[in-house]
């Protein structure tokens, strides 16, 4: 099988989240800087297989979008320019960082490790694989 590759897109940082070859398991893989973020796509997947991109989708809590989601439309027409045959699908991402930031607490990081944004941009991504993984 192949792998579904999860991106929570920030202007700054993305976080990648990535799914083990039987769709099973939501690991996270990395943070990449916004700007190299195609480029390090290019290079994963000419190594593994990915079967969809999962892109989260930022909404307001009257589920209007987000500011963001104007970047991250922008982002998308590039995606699908350069992966053409891999689809893209959305996912509600509301919460995930505070999710995100919780988990950190959670699992007993100290409080300046829980500072590094890109840790949380990483665990958002994870997230927003499993909420998939969990509806599928």
């Amino acid at each position: 099988m192949s792998r579904i590759l999860a991106i929570d897109y920030g202007t700054k940082r993305t976080g990648i989240a990535i799914t083990d070859e039987l769709q099973m398991i939501a690991s996270g893989l990395t943070t990449v800087d916004t700007k190299d973020l195609l480029v390090f796509l290019s290079d994963y997947t000419a190594k593994e297989k990915v079967s969809m991109f999962l892109v989260g989708e930022p909404k307001q809590m009257d589920n209007t979008a987000s500011e963001s989601e104007v970047y991250i439309a922008s982002f998308l027409k590039k995606l699908n320019l350069k992966f053409p045959n891999i689809p893209v699908k959305r996912v509600d991402e509301r919460f995930t960082s505070k999710m995100a930031f919780q988990s950190m607490i959670d699992s007993g990081l100290k409080k300046k490790q829980r500072k590094n944004k890109a840790l949380i941009d990483e665990i958002s991504a994870t997230l927003i694989l499993q909420s998939y993984l969990y509806s599928k």
